[in-house]
């Protein structure tokens, strides 16, 4: 009978040792914090870097095509909802929530309630005038500090007190109406036209004396 041989087993390895393979793996293996940071060299914080300008100025120039947008449309209506008319003497009005009643401009926050539900008085559009007025209602002189209704412009009277609203520079005005007389105004109210029922009345309004000798009146 032929003898049972075993196996030699290997080396015995005693606690708190390791082999040279686990060695190894540990050793290509790494941790994850020192794998990331041998991965990144120097080009990748460059790189990461030239994303981050490249971001900032994509975000600035969306700012500033924002800004010129602005500046071309105009900003929005300071008061919602205010929408522009004409009256029946042909001037700018505000057009009431009724949609069918279209008043002068400058009845617009003068402290009576044009409108039947008195939207022209409204606190929103009354606030802060003429700021918080829509820019149709509102027309400048010539002194930047002053200003009228749109629809006292181009009226024959000396609204801005100095004639900007009726002349140019500033303004361009249609001639005289029928019902007024073309001449250098020598009365404080008028410009270049006085009404014709001034005419003839023994009164000097004109410097050339027009309105006496050459204005048939009224």
């Amino acid at each position: 009978m032929g003898k049972i041989g075993t196996e030699k087993p290997g080396p015995d390895v005693w606690p708190g040792e390791s082999t040279g393979r686990a060695e190894s793996i540990s050793v290509g293996l790494g941790t994850p914090s020192s794998r990331e940071a041998s991965d990144c060299s120097p080009c990748c914080y460059s790189r990461r870097g030239a994303c981050l300008s490249a971001f900032l100025m994509l975000l600035l120039t969306t700012l500033a095509a924002l800004v010129a947008l602005v500046a071309i449309l105009g900003p929005p209506s300071r008061t919602p909802g205010a929408q522009a008319c004409v009256t029946q003497m042909n001037r700018t009005g505000f057009l009431c929530n009724d949609r069918s009643s279209c008043i002068p401009a400058s009845r617009v926050c003068d402290g009576v309630r044009t409108c039947a539900h008195g939207e022209d008085e409204e606190e929103a559009l009354c606030r802060a005038v003429p700021q918080s007025l829509p820019g149709f209602l509102v027309a400048h002189c010539g002194n930047p500090a002053s200003w009228i209704y749109s629809d006292q412009m181009c009226d024959g009277i000396n609204n801005c007190g100095d004639c900007s609203d009726e002349l140019s520079p500033v303004t361009t005005c249609p001639p005289c109406g029928p019902g007024w007389w073309s001449c250098p105004s020598t009365v404080f109210k008028y410009c270049s036209c006085i009404p014709r029922s001034l005419c003839q009345d023994h009164v000097q309004h004109c410097s050339d004396w027009s309105d006496e000798y050459s204005c048939p009146g009224p």
